[in-house]
């Protein structure tokens, strides 16, 4: 793999903006080098005569050894006048300059160029590094204090035994012979403050060291430089609401409190700083590999100057660069050589494997058991599908008189797994594009690195659930029935049901099979949807509430289950739902339920953020909820009056909802932009993509309002199969519209160098806290 490709992918996708452009430094070489030749014609032959005589020459060239330290230009006859550089870059005002000697040989030009863009490129990169740094070094302060309260904590809760010895022999947090945990020794880095005693487990081992030798247990203890106590007295605890209880509790006593020592404290309080210093570390190993990276640009860049130049210049601005920040900076490493150490210590107890694996993100191994079941389950589905097929046409089904019996029964269970699997098929689409243009899907969804699901896995658990699909639909093909008893066989007509409750349980398993984290993760947005006011929105809940509001036939599908299984007779296939009172009011609180969480939601981000965008947002989802309402109290009651106030709340919503897609969405219809009415910054090269998208866009929502146009039968389709069609269709639309969405996403993190989360940390120091409240 050529360096460029290598090199780009490498970087961070979100610092991509910082990187040294590699790809324009080398367009700008690609011109020298078509100047030098076209200055100096060569026949292609001599070319090629040339370089053979030059290659079979060096075949015989004496070998100096692959350790020599010697060279042929360790007495290269070359001063400094011939140097294409000035060797002592100059730096003014922060920014390093490079004087070009050579501007007046032929084709100094586009040289002189060249070097004003890589001066231009490392001031760039040099900054970026300086500036991430201090950050760097600003969230080690911190971590430091937050230690500094954590470990006091430790103390106060874990081990009361430990302070009433040290008591005892007078090593009381106010003695002097305690040494403070914020009293930093000159010289010493800045996690290096983090100092605490050993962990309970530790201390525990050393006394049964020295049970025998009582002398050397007080020396032990004297030893110990445990935190001060004091700093409880200083701060106050602050742990995320988990649950709509404790926000609803954090509302009305307030969300920071003092602290109470107790063990639901401090482990809260652990689990906190744990994942602070894992974000901090990666932090941190990112930032390492963005500085060797760059390094690593400029020297090939200024190799292949040199070769194409035939100068030597990369030696004086290596140099540069190595003396630079960027090249002589170490503060990076020894800020992660110390957080290993804490972490191994305080939060491993000690063992350097477990602390390790913890910090350290863990590559996810690609498994050819996944190739080999998803070729398998594809190829039965289809296999299930052509009987399918078959069947339908041998028994004449669609000229039956059970036929409609069938799809107002049967067809309705089944079309539940049939939108479920459509949009894991669109998802499965969506994350390969997500990773073919470097979309950093699994840190915008804020999924657990290593646990995220790839394309290939989501098309395993969507062809699986086809073949159990298919399977149950020629299972209830059969439209023979008793003619005793007029009813269809048992076990055939629980199928569905059976189906249904074997994805319930798989959903739910709390085994670490099929996927158990990602389970997990969705099983915890729906609970965050469900209480959505409750919640503080995160991407994930309302991304996840977007995609339920395109499966409401999905949700209606689990309506009829309850219905044709609990009212109706599913032993001679018939149901009494429609009609229904109770039902017809579930029929319309179903459709309203996904509009309903998104609509709570908005309300807390304008509660939490102060963005207006969020209330118009919120309008959006209402006008929304009124379009579904008259659309569905027109579909169960017919009336003029009903007609045209579904009419004109559909109109509005659906204007509504495709303005806010494609303008605050997707980001697209800029008038300004220099991509003309799309954005600035395009991850697609292909422009006609997004018009293609925008225009889908639009008429993919006209399906929306399928209701109220009048399109509920077809000479060639039943009923419910044109209402899955349409329903298909919405579901198209979203896994549309979700790839855009997150590409817009990824590009407001790239827009402000945003490559990680923010994690809460669990002590705010009253200073802290009194500066904030001001």
């Amino acid at each position: 793999m050529k360096f460029g490709k290598e090199f780009a992918a490498q970087l961070v996708q979100e610092w991509r903006e910082a990187y040294m452009d590699y790809n324009f430094l080398k367009t700008i070489l690609k011109d020298v080098l078509r100047s030098k030749q076209k200055n100096s014609p060569i026949s292609p032959l001599a070319v090629t005569t040339k370089g053979a005589l030059k290659r079979r020459v060096s075949l015989y060239r004496a070998f100096s050894g692959l350790t020599s330290r010697g060279g042929r230009y360790k007495d290269s006859p070359r001063n400094n006048e011939d140097e294409a550089i000035l060797v002592d870059s100059v730096e003014a005002d922060g920014q390093y300059q490079t004087m070009f000697l050579m501007s007046s040989d032929q084709g100094g030009e586009l040289e002189l160029v060249f070097f004003r863009r890589l001066d231009d490129e490392f001031n760039k990169v040099v900054s970026f590094y300086k500036n991430k740094v201090e950050e760097v070094m600003s969230e080690a302060d911190e971590l430091s204090k937050q230690m500094d309260a954590l470990i006091a904590l430790r103390i106060k809760v874990d081990d009361p035994e430990l302070l009433g010895a040290l008591a005892s022999n007078g090593g009381s947090s106010s003695s002097g012979s305690v040494l403070p945990i914020n009293a930093r020794k000159p010289g010493q880095s800045r996690m290096g403050t983090i100092e605490e005693i050993e962990m309970s487990s530790e201390g525990h081992l050393k006394e049964e060291s020295t049970r025998g030798n009582e002398n050397e247990r007080e020396e032990t203890l004297q030893s110990f430089r445990p935190a001060s106590l004091d700093v409880l007295d200083h701060v106050k605890i602050k742990i995320e609401p988990e649950t709509p209880v404790s926000t609803l509790r954090g509302v009305l006593s307030g969300s920071i409190s003092g602290i109470t020592f107790s063990k639901f404290e401090l482990k809260k309080a652990e689990e906190l700083m744990t994942q602070a210093f894992v974000v901090f570390y990666q932090k941190l190993r990112l930032l390492k590999s963005y500085c060797f990276l760059n390094q690593l640009a400029f020297s090939k860049i200024l190799k292949k100057y040199d070769k194409i130049t035939s100068r030597k210049a990369s030696k004086a601005y290596l140099k540069m660069v190595d003396n630079s920040y960027l090249g002589s900076s170490d503060e990076v490493t020894k800020l992660m050589e110390r957080v290993e150490a804490t972490f191994v210590k305080h939060f491993a107890n000690g063992n350097h494997r477990r602390g390790m694996n913890t910090l350290r993100p863990k590559a996810k191994r690609e498994r050819h058991t996944i190739t080999f079941f998803l070729g398998t389950f594809f190829g039965c589905s289809v296999a299930l599908l052509i009987a399918v097929i078959v069947s339908v046409h041998a028994r004449d089904v669609f000229n039956s008189p059970g036929r409609h019996q069938y799809m107002d029964n049967i067809f309705p269970l089944y079309s539940f797994f049939g939108y479920i699997f459509l949009h894991l098929l669109m998802y499965a689409g969506n994350i390969y594009f997500w990773k073919r243009y470097r979309i950093n899907y699994s840190f915008i969804f804020g999924f657990k690195q290593g646990t995220e699901l790839g394309y290939r896995e989501v098309l395993l658990v969507s062809s699986a659930l086809a073949v159990l699909t298919f399977g149950g639909i020629l299972s209830n093909l059969d439209m023979e029935m008793d003619p005793r008893t007029r009813n269809f066989e048992v076990i055939t007509e629980i199928v569905p049901l059976a189906l249904l409750v074997v994805v319930i349980l798989i959903t739910f398993c709390p085994f670490n099979i099929i996927y158990r984290s990602s389970r997990f993760f969705l099983i915890q947005c729906v609970i965050h949807c469900i209480f959505a006011p409750l919640y503080k929105v995160t991407l994930p809940d309302f991304f996840l509430a977007d995609q339920l509001t395109s499966q409401v036939q999905a949700l209606r599908s689990l309506e009829f289950y309850a219905c044709y299984y609990g009212w109706g007779d599913f032993k001679s296939r018939s149901n009494r739902c429609r009609g229904n009172d109770l039902f017809d009011i579930f029929y319309l609180v179903v459709a309203i339920i996904p509009y309903w969480f998104r609509f709570l939601q908005c309300i807390r981000r304008l509660f939490d953020e102060k963005n207006g965008m969020s209330f118009l947002n919120a309008l959006k989802y209402f006008s929304t909820i009124v379009a579904v309402s008259t659309r569905t109290i027109y579909e169960l009651k017919t009336g003029k009056t009903l007609l045209i106030m579904a009419t004109a709340s559909s109109i509005v919503a659906t204007v509504a909802n495709t303005y806010w897609d494609i303008v605050m969405d997707w980001g697209l219809l800029r008038r300004s932009s220099r991509n003309h009415w799309l954005r600035d910054k395009l991850i697609i090269p292909n422009k006609s993509v997004y018009f293609i998208a925008m225009v889908l866009n639009i008429i993919l929502r006209l399906a929306w309002m399928q209701t109220v146009l009048g399109f509920r039968e077809a000479p060639f389709l039943h009923r419910t199969a044109l209402t899955a069609v349409f329903a298909s269709l919405e579901i198209i639309r979203r896994g549309i519209w979700n790839f855009f969405r997150l590409e817009n996403e990824h590009l407001n993190n790239v827009g402000k160098y945003r490559a990680f989360k923010s994690v809460p940390l669990p002590f705010n120091y009253e200073d802290d806290y009194e500066d904030k409240s001001v």
